[in-house]
């Protein structure tokens, strides 16, 4: 009997036919910053698209986001990156493209899915190859403490004068810091400051396309109105809000010190695990009630393949999946305030992440106006920007100065084409 099993499985692993399902398995690794998605991926998407392609397995391979843009661009050299790379948005990824290291997907099935805006941060200058598959965007607004607001007795602002007649009943209230946010780390400032109001000033797309084009500038006043109004939520942000940093915000508005929260909505997660109050959300006041709003909506993640992948036709099958409407509602419902790109509606389970995106079906979208084409060079226009920014709030500058240092360090590097 013993001679029979053994002569079986013999004939199982050695004579079995070469087209057989485990024959053919093979296994992707995931290259990512994002380890904090390590239970979503493992819980959740991988076991998802291994139920439907049960010969490839995927495996995602995080490491600490401050060692990722190094650290990835270490293995791609020395030929040992996995075969799919999660791909920050912009410059970092397009260097990558244009070494060689990333394949081009402009035609893989999926990508029709995405518009333009989309896939902008993982397309080339000209428009002709996009390298990476769109996965998620930031959307930026301000999140508050609905039971300050009941107390207080105000409305959710519409309009720059409501926003400020809020901050200035909570200032008159004396129970709660009306907005929760510190300078001292710059990079709120300008993030969930300038970047967050400003697209209402410069109309979104339509300014940050022109300031690349050079027929706008960053002293126009549509550039420097912001700074302007930024000046004025010093008086609100908090006695030492100059000393404050960027976990002291959060905890301020978490533990109910803080009505008003400038944010990203990478919040909503941690904030409704540490938070013991009802949020809202609201998008960027507008100058006049009836003004066309505009919102950051600025593309965050997306997912490319290695040039030098072995497993390249199992991959695209993984990137394709990746561009379907089924891995769209998976991830965005799986992290909340990680938005979706694919043009096919995501209902989100989420209210605050849903109160978020809903704003996308009144105001136009936009991008960070620093983060494409101009912001290549040096000084690098996104760190002058936090830092006058920051100035400005401080008020150790005045709005026409941040304009002009802006202008002047972009204008030492970047010509615009003609």
């Amino acid at each position: 009997m013993n001679r029979i099993l053994k002569g079986m499985l013999f004939a199982t692993t050695v004579l079995a036919p070469a087209g057989m399902a485990w024959a053919q398995e093979t296994t992707l690794t995931i290259e990512s910053w994002r380890n904090d998605d390590l239970p979503i991926w493992q819980e959740k998407i991988i076991p998802a698209f291994e139920a439907k392609h049960p010969d490839i397995k995927v495996t995602f391979a995080p490491m600490a986001p401050t060692e990722y843009n190094s650290a990835v661009n270490a293995k791609l050299e020395a030929g040992t990156a996995g075969d799919l790379i999660t791909c920050r948005p912009f410059d970092l990824t397009l260097a990558m493209f244009e070494k060689g290291q990333l394949a081009p997907l402009t035609d893989l099935p999926g990508m029709e899915n995405f518009s333009d805006v989309a896939k902008s941060a993982w397309t080339t200058d000209d428009g002709s190859t996009t390298f990476c598959v769109p996965m998620a965007s930031v959307i930026h607004g301000f999140i508050y403490n609905k039971a300050a607001f009941e107390e207080v007795g105000v409305e959710v602002p519409k309009t720059e004068d409501e926003f400020f007649a809020v901050l200035e009943k909570f200032k008159e209230d004396g129970n709660y810091i009306p907005l929760a946010m510190g300078t001292k780390d710059q990079w709120e400032a300008a993030t969930m400051g300038y970047y967050n109001i400003g697209p209402n000033s410069w109309k979104g797309e339509e300014g940050r396309k022109a300031l690349i084009a050079g027929t706008e500038k960053l002293t126009d006043a549509q550039w420097v109105e912001p700074y302007a109004t930024l000046a004025k939520w010093k008086d609100y942000l908090g006695d030492g809000f100059e000393a404050q940093t960027y976990p002291d915000s959060q905890n301020l508005f978490t533990l109910g010190r803080a009505a008003i929260y400038p944010a990203g909505s990478w919040e909503i997660a941690p904030f409704k695990s540490q938070a013991d109050f009802e949020m809202g959300a609201f998008p960027p006041p507008v100058k006049a009630e009836g003004d066309q709003c505009y919102i950051s909506d600025h593309n965050d993640i997306g997912i490319g393949l290695n040039a030098k992948s072995e497993n390249a036709e199992a991959a695209k099958t993984f990137l394709t999946w990746v561009a379907s409407p089924e891995f769209a509602d998976l991830y965005a419902n799986s992290a909340p305030g990680f938005f979706s790109l694919n043009t096919t509606p995501v209902v989100m389970q989420d209210e605050l992440a849903q109160e978020f995106v809903s704003w996308r079906q009144n105001c136009e979208t936009t991008i960070r106006p620093s983060a494409a084409i101009v912001g290549r060079g040096d000084p690098n226009l996104d760190l002058e920007m936090w830092r006058t920014s920051a100035n400005v709030i401080n008020g150790t500058m005045t709005p026409e100065q941040a304009g002009e240092e802006t202008q002047k360090g972009l204008d030492s590097w970047y010509k615009p084409k003609q």
